[in-house]
């Protein structure tokens, strides 16, 4: 199979990243804080949003490159892919809906180190974003944002908010610093996976914005508006899902090649291979799912919405059921907090809710089975 485009560069990043992250992951996990010199070194080469166009000072990957150096970087530190895919989400919202000055302002911003987090969920619209209370309104040559924001991730590092918001009887994405006045940013305690991810709750109170803050788009459906960012969130994080299964699978090979029980290494047996069987099958099964998913991105092809979808659900399910199946090989060493496999099990968890719980993927796919196979 040829090489994705940017794929040498793809390579390079995954070097940077090996670098750069290491074996801190449990660290950061057990402090719930990723280092700040970390995430601005990662940001400035290019790793947190590696699809930006390199005439915006990014990497220019293809989605497919980047797909691959998502699953490595999940496989090394959830709470890190979690910054990228947030990152990435900002930045295509802002190449696929900002004019050129705003694309070279933001995008040369946020492939220099600036970090940026995506705001959707609010305490009231989590899957049912038609309940967003959270207002965009033009007032002469400014915009005011107000309401709350919930479960932001990157929130708490986010130099950048991209916000959406009700515009008139539509909806908008608007840019705001986070350190506007009338911005609030309260940190989420001890959230169960990608602990170090810096999800937080932010407050806006009638944050005034130049009217150039707000991206194009302005009064699209608010589920027109939001499904182009929500896509590339659902590509990033079936990948981290891939890298979650990848990590499952090297501590759970590793352990059962190494644990003795009865005389024998407990690989030998056959319900233990059994386990190591459907981890290297939901690996295959995944990754290529999200291949499909990337190329239809990178061809611009129709199937891209539902592919993703179906991308994300899969891989959502089986890193939630293989990091499950990592630990009952590794028992006992698996429950450690902080360990490989334990933090994987909690951070799989939440792959299951965001960017679309199982359960809207699911009404989603349902429509889409009855669409094609009816």
């Amino acid at each position: 199979m040829p090489e994705p485009e940017g794929g040498a560069a793809a390579a390079a990043l995954a070097r940077l990243a090996d670098e750069l992250i290491g074996d801190h992951a449990a660290d950061w996990d057990r402090a719930g804080a990723l280092p700040h010199d970390v995430l601005r070194a990662l940001g400035g080469k290019g790793v947190l949003a590696a699809q930006i166009p390199a005439a915006y000072g990014g990497a220019g990957l293809s989605s497919t490159a980047n797909g691959e150096l998502t699953a490595h970087v999940g496989a090394l530190c959830s709470s890190v892919r979690s910054v990228m895919t947030s990152q990435g989400m900002a930045a295509w919202t802002v190449e696929r809906f900002g004019d050129e000055e705003q694309r070279t302002a933001y995008l040369s911003a946020l492939a220099s180190g600036r970090l940026a987090g995506v705001a959707f969920s609010e305490p009231g619209a989590g899957s049912d974003l038609s309940a967003m209370a959270t207002t965009v309104v033009r007032d002469g040559d400014t915009v005011v944002v107000d309401g709350a924001k919930a479960w932001i991730t990157v929130g708490a590092y986010a130099d950048l908010l991209v916000v959406f918001g009700r515009y008139g009887t539509g909806a908008a994405a608007v840019v705001v610093p986070a350190d506007a006045p009338g911005v609030t940013v309260t940190r989420v305690p001890d959230p169960m996976g990608c602990r170090a991810a810096g999800h937080a709750d932010v407050r806006f109170d009638a944050v005034r914005l130049p009217a150039d803050s707000l991206l194009g788009g302005a009064g699209l459906p608010v589920d027109w508006l939001v499904t182009s960012a929500l896509t590339y969130g659902r590509v990033s994080v079936a990948w981290g899902c891939a890298g979650i299964l990848r990590s499952c699978l090297r501590a759970a090979c590793a352990h059962a090649a190494g644990r003795v029980q009865f005389g024998t290494p407990i690989a030998s047996h056959q319900l233990v291979t059994r386990h190591l069987a459907e981890l290297h099958v939901a690996h295959e099964a995944v990754t290529r799912c999200c291949e499909h998913a990337s190329r239809c991105w990178d061809e611009g092809s129709p199937e891209l919405p539902a592919a993703a979808v179906t991308a994300k659900h899969l891989a959502a399910v089986q890193a939630a059921r293989g990091a499950a199946t990592a630990v009952q090989v590794l028992a006992s060493a698996g429950a450690r907090d902080g360990g490989t496999v334990a933090r994987a099990y909690r951070d799989a968890k939440l792959m299951e809710i965001i960017e679309g719980s199982n359960e809207i993927s699911q009404l989603l796919l349902g429509k889409h089975a009855l669409a094609v196979w009816s």
